[in-house]
């Protein structure tokens, strides 16, 4: 996939965040370093002979167990050790920058 300026701002668009020029340019050369390393591993020799890895380590004797909901919170008591909230929602730093 070629990425561009346009697809860029298209995807921050679907995800309802609004990039500057400079940091759509940030997005661009972080995807070159990706597509890069990419294209690095795409080039070991053999390496479609491989298996593929779901954990680096190999464990034959790991057996995960099921996912299962034990018991649902209600919002209060989600809400209750919440320093910064509102009426139904925790407010927690801003990450994207």
């Amino acid at each position: 996939m070629d990425f561009t300026k346009d697809l860029v701002d298209k995807f921050a668009k679907d995800l309802l965040i609004g990039l500057t020029p400079e940091e759509n340019k940030m997005v661009l050369d972080e995807f070159k370093v990706i597509e890069s390393g990419m294209d690095k591993i795409a080039n070991i020799p053999n390496i479609s002979e491989e298996d593929v890895m779901t954990h680096p380590l190999e464990y034959d004797n790991v057996s995960l167990r099921d996912d299962l909901s034990v018991r649902e919170l209600s919002t209060e008591e989600v809400l209750q050790n919440a320093k910064c909230k509102t009426e139904e929602e925790i407010i927690v730093p801003k990450v994207v920058m």
